[in-house]
């Protein structure tokens, strides 16, 4: 039988609290309370910057059992990068304690920028670099860097299957050849609503749907309209069944498997507290029940307390700026002004 595991992308937001996070909650207690209501969240932290075997450990203590973590590939590898000479960076990852998350372990996301092109042989080199399983993980950790030791989790507890989609931003990707590729490796193609901004497909590449909702008319800031929400309930249940919907928007021919599919979804609309509620509100339609199913889901009359605020730009996260500037450049960058 087919698992719907529906969640919010990342959990430590200001703007959440006193709105989905109950006044005087802890922040270290954040991620307990949001695993309580839904059965998958999306690591974000990892995208950013290594986290620490500790890190894992302590997340995967504070979630209750039955409670899966996506996990976020890092930027260095996709946008800086750009997938080229990264087996070191991929070991390091991995040695980096996200094995800590044990059985709770669940897919892994790799978002590529909007910059990046569709190269077949890059893209056949790295998705040929991705263990397919804990046991392979482990293996390439032990290649790590030196600059990791002390620093890193190399054991497992188990054998486990490692699933991976990719989440494509530029318009290249959108052909037959790198979805029959995709499909060679058994990687998932993101379903992705951007709000028009960036492609969106559907089509079928592996044995689980991996989607990620960014906004409906917005990107990271619109919530999603009842209308919205029943479009996304049909199609998900198109894909546990086996199915397609009947309006796929398709680049290559249909799968050929009818095997009931696994979906994970994602709101992540966050900017103006959507997500958490939004998530909520397709979990009741779908009649997907929660890992503690006697929490109580916050009033959505909260809602009405959020301040308006400006949306974020598509990358939410830039380069360091420059500091320590001597005085002489500092005069010279004046003058040029």
């Amino acid at each position: 039988m087919a698992d719907i595991r529906i969640g919010i992308s990342g959990w430590r937001y200001e703007p959440w609290r006193k709105v989905f996070y109950p006044s005087g909650l802890a922040q270290h207690r954040e991620l307990e309370f949001a695993s309580r209501a839904f059965r998958t969240i999306e690591i974000n932290g990892s995208f950013y910057s290594l986290q620490t075997p500790r890190s894992y450990d302590a997340w995967h203590r504070a979630t209750p059992t039955g409670f899966v973590f996506s996990v976020k590939g890092p930027r260095f590898i996709t946008h800086i990068l750009r997938l080229k000479n990264v087996r070191k960076p991929l070991a390091n990852f991995f040695a980096s304690g996200v094995l800590n998350l044990r059985e709770k372990f669940g897919p892994l996301l790799w978002q590529f920028p909007p910059s990046l092109r569709y190269d077949p042989k890059l893209f056949e080199t790295f998705l040929a670099l991705l263990p397919r399983d804990t046991s392979a993980a482990l293996k390439l950790a032990r290649s790590r860097e030196s600059r990791m030791h002390g620093r890193s989790c190399l054991r497992i507890d188990a054998e486990r299957p490692l699933r991976h989609a990719v989440e494509i931003r530029h318009a290249s990707f959108a052909t037959a050849e790198f979805m029959a590729q995709l499909r060679q490796h058994e990687v998932a193609l993101v379903v992705a609503d951007t709000a028009g901004k960036w492609p969106y497909l559907e089509d079928v590449t592996s044995d689980f749907m991996y989607l990620r909702l960014h906004g409906d008319r917005e990107l990271y800031a619109s919530g999603y309209t009842e209308a919205a929400l029943d479009q996304w309930v049909r199609r998900i249940r198109a894909w546990t069944r086996g199915r397609e919907p009947a309006d796929a928007r398709r680049v290559a021919n249909r799968s050929a498997s009818t095997q009931a599919r696994d979906v994970y979804c994602y709101f992540d609309n966050d900017v103006k507290v959507r997500a958490p509620f939004d998530a909520d509100r397709l979990m009741q339609k779908l009649a997907v029940t929660r890992t503690d199913e006697s929490f109580e889901f916050p009033s959505r009359r909260a809602l009405r307390n959020v301040r308006p605020v400006t949306p974020l730009p598509p990358f939410r996260w830039r380069r360091p700026k420059r500091r320590g500037l001597r005085p002489a450049l500092q005069a010279r960058s004046r003058r040029r002004r």
